[in-house]
């Protein structure tokens, strides 16, 4: 248990495995933000990185397929974790979420592979 509330980066399939197809993306992304909520509601605040990258590659034109996305969805995620307290890793396979990772396990950051792994919040003024 906890009293701080952790930025927990929820890692997992986005563009993995959908040939581009902008309906299994979208399914990826619904799955991804279904973890949001057990994040939340254990006291700490989610992030996903699309979150973040999908409207810097919108304005800048583009979408998760174009060229310009390797460049965005990656690096966003890498300076999301520089902020960043943990790592959830949904299954799936995925080289962005694997780089998330190595990445968290790099700057001695926890990895949690289910959302009960995740220590609950118990807030200072309950305490």
């Amino acid at each position: 248990m906890t009293d701080k509330p952790m930025l927990i980066l929820i890692a997992g399939p986005y563009r993995s495995g959908t040939g581009g197809d902008p309906q299994a993306m979208a399914a990826n992304l619904a799955r991804l933000e279904a973890a949001a909520w057990p994040v939340f509601a254990a006291g700490h605040l989610p992030v996903i990185g699309e979150w973040v990258a999908l409207p810097v590659l919108r304005s800048a034109g583009a979408g998760p397929t174009d060229p310009l996305a390797d460049e965005v969805l990656y690096p966003t995620a890498q300076r999301l974790l520089a902020h960043c307290d943990a790592v959830l890793r949904l299954p799936g396979d995925s080289t962005g979420a694997d780089r998330d990772v190595d990445t968290a396990r790099r700057r001695g950051l926890p990895v949690y592979r289910d959302v009960a792994e995740i220590p609950r919040r118990i807030p200072k003024e309950a305490a």
